[in-house]
């Protein structure tokens, strides 16, 4: 006689008894038999199952409550089995995006932060993620309930050596991100921000996969805001290295062979963390026991600055193609301005090294090479020379207006160059800015005593 394999119905019937040997009998049963891609059938599992059984099990396997359970060893299998069912139905968003799994997130954050167990952390940080994904009430719980310091704090100091779990944990952050207005942050949320911005500049210098990108334009995010309170809390905690991890992370990225528009972000990248901790930190020697710079300080300034160089050649030879000879539309206008955004980061960049340079070649004892400091002179001298081309374009087309040849203004005037692009050509572009402060502005940068 043929045993009859058990059905759905038999285990539903399991999951609905009373004892919790039946539940946990049932649950076993649902792993073998049910296809849990199946919406319709999990959320049957889910019902009858019932949310307060889940979140016994969830409390007993983190020796919270009275189980009466000798060993360390049985909690941790009740855990193993908890976060793993947990995780298996936030693969249905109705289920995620429930109170019952939202209110979790402080427990699963505390788990997280107090084991070492890989395969129960994936399974945590896959949680975390399905529910941060289905509602953005998981994500506001997550900030709220203050357990993203934790997590950021897990990741930094134990690190995470599987790299699903390194994805899973990349993916939440980015999440959070992007819920996060960089405009107006929340205090309550800066000393997670800070902590998420000092893990992830460890992560960017480690990683040597397609993550590393993910995180730089997390950071990119994070450390282009303009809140000024902010970019002080962060400023408190250089002591974690967080902006030396990221030259390094940069350093990498510049030295290979990368598409250009990734070399562009970890420009931007460069210049937004000089903007927030200034331009001299790039000239710290700093020795980590976990990764190591590739290049000597000064030639990785005068790969930063090359680099710089490339992209602003390119950016001005198709931006005076755009602007004199492409045909005019929309998709053209939104070219022309993004063209624009990104020269102004550029330009942003290049006046910070020549203000370091030009300050001092000595800062902490490091002393700039000086073949090397002639070939950034050098270098810079070519490029005060694209810009006064892009100028002259601009005059001979009768253009006086426009961001960029704003910013091409201010760069000359902190290089003080004399050419044959008159001096009153540059003063009447600021002028047709219509604001007296961009005129004050390149009589200053004129001004400015800049000596080799």
């Amino acid at each position: 006689m043929e045993t009859k394999s058990p059905s759905l119905e038999d285990c539903l019937k399991l999951l609905s008894g009373e004892k919790d040997e039946q539940k946990l009998a049932g649950l076993f049963l649902a792993t073998k038999i049910s296809d849990w891609s199946d919406t319709a059938s999990v959320i049957k599992i889910y019902n009858a199952l019932g949310a307060r059984f889940l979140h016994r099990l969830l409390v007993t396997g983190m020796g919270k409550g009275d189980t009466g359970m000798e060993g360390r060893a049985d909690w941790e299998a009740y855990l193993k089995l908890s976060v793993t069912v947990l995780a298996g139905f936030c693969r249905v968003p109705e289920i995620a995006s429930s109170e019952e799994m939202v209110s979790k997130i402080p427990l699963i954050s505390e788990i997280i932060s107090n084991l070492s167990d890989s395969s129960i952390i994936e399974e945590c940080y896959e949680f975390l993620v399905l529910v941060a994904s289905a509602s953005e009430k998981g994500i506001i719980q997550i900030l709220e309930s203050r357990s993203i310091e934790p997590l950021a704090r897990h990741i930094l100091h134990d690190g995470i050596e599987d790299s699903r779990s390194q994805e899973l944990a990349i993916r939440l952050l980015q999440l959070i991100v992007d819920r996060i207005p960089s405009y107006n942050v929340d205090k309550s949320y800066l000393s997670g921000m800070s902590w998420m911005v000092c893990t992830l500049s460890r992560q960017f210098a480690l990683l040597h996969n397609i993550l590393k990108f993910e995180v730089m334009h997390i950071l990119i995010s994070f450390l282009s805001s303009t809140s000024a309170i902010f970019n002080e809390t962060i400023r408190e905690l250089l002591g974690t290295n967080w902006a030396a991890y990221i030259s390094i992370g940069i350093m990498e990225i510049l030295q290979n062979r990368i598409v250009s528009c990734e070399k562009l972000q970890a420009l931007r990248l460069l210049d937004s963390v000089m903007y927030i901790v200034g331009e001299s930190f790039l000239l710290e020697d700093k020795i980590f026991d976990d990764v190591e710079a590739t290049l000597p300080i000064d030639k990785f300034l005068l790969l930063v600055l090359e680099s710089a160089r490339v992209e602003i050649a390119v950016h001005l030879n198709e931006l005076a193609y755009l602007k004199y000879e492409a045909s005019k539309t929309s998709s053209t206008s939104r070219t022309i301005e993004l063209k624009r955004q990104n020269l102004a980061v550029l330009y942003s960049l290049v006046e910070k090294i020549i203000k370091l340079i030009s300050s001092a070649n000595v800062a902490d004892g490091t002393i700039l090479n000086e073949g090397i400091l002639l070939q950034m002179i050098s270098g810079l001298n070519e490029t005060i020379s694209l810009v006064l081309d892009f100028l002259q374009d601009a005059k001979d087309h009768c253009v006086w207006k426009g961001d960029d040849l704003l910013a091409a203004v201010r760069i000359i005037g902190r290089r003080r160059q004399e050419t044959f692009c008159s001096t009153s050509f540059l003063l009447r572009v600021m002028m047709n800015q219509g604001s007296k402060t961009a005129f004050w502005l390149f009589i200053m940068s004129c001004l400015y005593k800049f000596e080799f």
